[in-house]
């Protein structure tokens, strides 16, 4: 890997449900260090190709390549699968996702829902795990909460939460799906500020979100995606102040209009 390899890379991919087309031919590359804001209408297909980046879906046609390595798959068409278990794990585990539902395990304390995957699934030492959920927990601004359960938190401080567990698989790339939809906006701006600190540090992200402002802010590149195929994509400052695209014109009113 050069130093100009994407840590991301997803060339051509095409996705269907069936007979339905939710992706048509994406091209999209993550350099190391840069923030991807992908924004477009709910059914534009930003969803699922953050989870065809993350291996949690399954394409039909073209590539993903994590840090330049193509993943190797079988068949074709609706049959095609990852050919290698292990190749899936060493990627996933690399690309740390963020949910819009929070997903922690509400039987477990918000320490041990951070120290859960790095001890199951990468096998690293407790006490070195312990230390570093904690810093992450301290670094999210909930690090008084480690011994409580997700149900005694708010929404904003379950998804602080959900970001430490993702920080502390050390991973390449963090892959933010709709990571305020579900919250307040006082609770949002909570999340919204964690975010902009991970993006100041130089992490490589991935984000969906309908948080224009948001996008604006933090991303180095925001693509505009419609119906499958990416309509416009650019810097922040040209894509929404100026934008070419009749489409993307229409959504950016419609979302400030909202």
């Amino acid at each position: 890997m050069t130093k100009d390899t994407p840590v991301i890379e997803i060339r051509n991919l095409h996705k269907a449900y069936g007979s339905l087309e939710v992706l048509k031919g994406v091209n999209i590359a993550a350099p190391k260090g840069h923030v991807i804001s992908l924004i477009g209408s709910s059914g534009s297909g930003k969803s699922t190709l953050l989870r065809c980046c993350n291996l949690l879906e399954d394409s039909q046609q073209g590539d993903v390549l994590f840090k330049g390595e193509p993943l190797s798959w079988r068949g074709s068409g609706h049959n095609r699968r990852p050919s290698d278990p292990k190749q899936v794990l060493r990627i996933r585990t690399n690309l740390s996702m963020v949910f819009q539902q929070f997903n922690l395990w509400a039987h477990m304390t918000i320490l041990q829902n951070v120290m859960e995957a790095p001890l199951t699934v990468l096998d690293r030492d407790r006490a070195e795990v312990e230390k570093s959920a904690r810093a992450y927990l301290e670094k999210v601004g909930i690090g008084d909460k480690c011994d409580v359960y997700p149900a005694q938190l708010s929404g904003g401080q379950q998804q602080r939460a959900a970001i430490a567990r993702a920080l502390c698989m050390e991973p390449e790339a963090l892959l933010f799906d709709e990571p305020t939809s579900a919250l307040d906006p006082e609770l949002e701006q909570e999340v919204v500020k964690v975010i902009k600190d991970l993006a100041a540090e130089g992490r490589t992200m991935m984000i969906v979100t309908h948080d224009m402002k948001l996008a604006a802010d933090v991303s180095d590149t925001v693509v505009f995606l419609h119906q499958g195929l990416i309509e416009e994509q650019g810097a922040p400052d040209t894509l929404f102040g100026a934008p070419k695209s009749e489409r993307l014109r229409g959504f950016l009113s419609a979302t400030h209009a909202a």
